[in-house]
């Protein structure tokens, strides 16, 4: 890291201007969350791999900001020149530029790789001491970058109807008349999942997220999609045209913005024809209303400042820029009949992989390490079965005792095996937190075959995991204990259980904000002074982002109103640095609520659970659950039961009916 951070230096120096400090952001050219391993550039500076974070370096500093899931995490994995700056509790870093930086400092991004809202931020913060953000030209840690991973050319496939569950041509004319309607000509998106989800296409260019490396420009009467041709078939290429999309070259977007700017980017001659034909065909009036309304001033450009990289923005006038969320963001996270019907069967196929899971994990927890297992709470639980290692030779043993070992990784592996057995399993939603003892306490800990911890049976074990499948996107958090836990790991679960129980029960107007609920999940923790550093739930693509907007249910404000149709999880949690990590987790849709009054004739809405897999009694202090709790979790657990009996054999049917036994206090 010292070796990157002197070259980096030195190139910072040799910049026109030269540069105080260089911003290197987690986000490839679309802001996405999980990234390319070409585009980990802030990993690769810093060699800390969570997913979210900011590194900034200096001549003489380098530090790097993250939120609360991933604290612990960066401790272990930053090197000793750098400095953990922890969001929430440090100075941000425009702040912390501004408070640290000379006065008239040249502060360097690659424009490509942070969105409008940030930049804004930053530059209004910067002009306080009059210093300036610089857009490089090319991007500094790619010059230093010697080993990076090249480029793949990943084909783009189209994702059937029979999934997606609405057609192409449905959505542009939605999108067209919202543009219409707040007068835009045109409209650029960046964000990966909109442009899947527009034009009904997947790639696999992101691990675990099916998404395409492309940008999209739709106006009034074209639209267009920038891809590295090479990754697209000439079935796709006819399957786009039949719907007037007209494929560009990935770089063309750059100068094509530039046009669009100007009002002169029209298609090719080959795509007008298909155009013309398809608006035809659609019978919309959406044309009609574009070109005979009085006084038509249709010529600003739509861009969501949240999503839009910085440099593209740049190219168009500002004057002409409408700012807003895309007019897609919500429409996507609004799930439609048929996403709705698969993503609860992707759930209960993935719900059985978990049950055959945690039967093979009892069994192996067993015979390996002698544990008491899922159900008893006994003592005496062997490091090794040493009756198993008999042989005297002590090649043969250690030999034994390496073919009898499990570990994270060995254990994360068969799960997503039980998985890949599933019908429409396209590969997992996310890497798999499967974390034991004190590594459960790393919010996001992703673990390594090399460093990886071994099972203890005396330690509590949490697995975090989901799958994309081709009609739903799953994700899932079960914490686990095979010897007997401690009083206090029993009363943290069961607080978060309670927490967890009580938010999926929760009836709520219209106009109710994720924001507004939070506080719901955390409560029984709050009652004992506990707390845990990460939002309370996401919502989750429809064969798309395991991580999905513009709602969420956290601490942090975000003026969205949960939505019926809308997904979203819940999921509270536990952690304590060094011992252990509780968290559960299940994926909720909202719906409209059957209540016996409507004050305010807003109409109110509430929670369905569409995860099946048990939780573990064995941890639950049964004293600290009222009835009502009582009765809940005895009804989901027999609804686990008669959901996944289909899908399970008979050794595995028994092992899940005496995991959902009825409880009582």
């Amino acid at each position: 890291m010292a070796d990157t951070l002197s070259a980096l230096r030195s190139v910072m120096s040799s910049h026109n201007p030269p540069l105080d400090a260089l911003v290197v952001p987690s986000e490839d050219y679309h802001q996405s969350e999980y990234v390319s391993a070409r585009d980990k550039r802030r990993e690769f500076v810093s060699g800390f791999s969570g997913s979210a974070g900011l590194a900034l370096i200096t001549m003489n500093e380098a530090l790097l900001w993250t939120d609360g899931r991933y604290f612990l995490q960066a401790t272990q994995q930053l090197s000793a020149g750098w400095k953990l700056m922890r969001m929430g509790e440090d100075p941000a870093l425009d702040v912390w530029m501004v408070d640290n930086l000379p006065n008239h400092a040249a502060i360097g991004v690659d424009p490509w790789c942070v969105s409008v809202d940030t930049a804004h931020r930053w530059e209004r913060a910067f002009g306080k001491k009059e210093q300036k953000l610089v857009q490089t030209s090319t991007n500094l840690v790619d010059e230093v970058w010697k080993n990076r991973p090249p480029a793949e050319a990943n084909p783009v496939v189209v994702h059937p109807t029979e999934f997606a569950g609405q057609l192409v041509a449905d959505k542009l004319k939605d999108l067209r008349e919202k543009l219409i309607h707040v007068q835009a000509r045109g409209i650029i998106f960046t964000a990966l999942d909109e442009v899947a989800w527009l034009y009904n296409i997947r790639g696999s260019d992101v691990s675990y997220s099916p998404v395409v490396h492309a940008f999209a420009i739709v106006m009034i009467n074209s639209a267009f999609l920038y891809v590295d041709k090479r990754k697209v078939s000439s079935e796709v290429n006819s399957s786009l045209k039949e719907n007037g999309i007209e494929v560009r070259d990935y770089t063309a977007v750059s100068s094509d913005v530039v046009m669009l700017a100007s009002d002169q980017l029209d298609p090719s001659s080959t795509v007008k024809g298909t155009q013309a034909a398809v608006q035809e065909e659609m019978k919309t009036n959406v044309l009609d209303k574009y070109t005979k309304e009085e006084d038509n001033n249709n010529d600003l450009i739509w861009v969501d400042p949240g999503s839009c990289c910085y440099a593209l923005y740049s190219k168009l006038n500002s004057d002409k820029v409408i700012l807003q969320q895309s007019p897609v963001a919500l429409p996507k996270a609004l799930k439609n009949p048929v996403e709705m019907e698969g993503l609860k069967k992707a759930h209960i196929r993935d719900g059985a992989a978990v049950v055959q899971y945690l039967v093979w994990l009892d069994q192996q927890m067993q015979e390996i390490y002698g544990a008491s297992g899922y159900f008893l709470e006994g003592d005496g639980a062997n490091k090794k079965k040493k009756s198993l290692i008999k042989d005297k030779t002590n090649c043969l043993a250690i030999l034994l005792q390496e073919t009898m070992k499990l570990t994270e990784v060995t254990a994360s592996d068969k799960l997503e095996s039980f998985r890949a057995s599933k019908e429409h399993f396209r590969g997992l939603s996310f890497p798999t937190i499967s974390s034991v003892g004190p590594n459960a306490a790393i919010i996001h800990y992703s673990p390594e075959a090399e460093t990886c911890a071994e099972f203890d049976p005396e330690s509590i074990y949490l697995f975090d995991s989901g799958a994309q499948y081709l009609d739903g996107t799953t994700d899932i958090t079960r914490t686990v204990h095979f010897g007997k836990p401690s009083a206090h790991e029993k009363a943290c679960y069961t607080a978060v259980l309670k927490g967890h129980i009580a938010l999926g029960n929760m009836r709520f107007p219209n106009g109710t904000t994720g924001h507004a609920l939070d506080i719901v999940a955390r409560v029984p923790l709050w009652k004992d002074g506990l707390d845990y550093r990460h939002g309370t739930g996401h919502g989750i693509g429809s064969y798309l982002n395991v991580h999905e907007g513009p709602h969420l249910i956290s601490f942090r404000p975000r003026n969205v109103p949960l939505q019926a149709s809308m997904t979203v999880t819940d999921e509270p949690g536990y952690y304590e640095d060094g011992s252990f990590g509780i968290r559960l987790e299940n994926v909720l849709i909202i719906k409209d609520a059957d209540t016996q009054f409507n004050f305010g004739d807003k109409g109110y809405l509430c929670f369905e659970h569409i995860t099946w897999a048990p939780y573990q009694t064995k941890l639950i202090n049964l004293s600290l659950l009222v009835p009502e709790e009582i009765d809940w979790l005895n009804t989901y657990h027999s609804k686990c039961r008669d959901i996944l009996a289909p899908y399970l054999d008979e050794s595995q049917l028994a092992w899940l009916k005496k995991a959902t036994e009825p409880i009582s206090a």
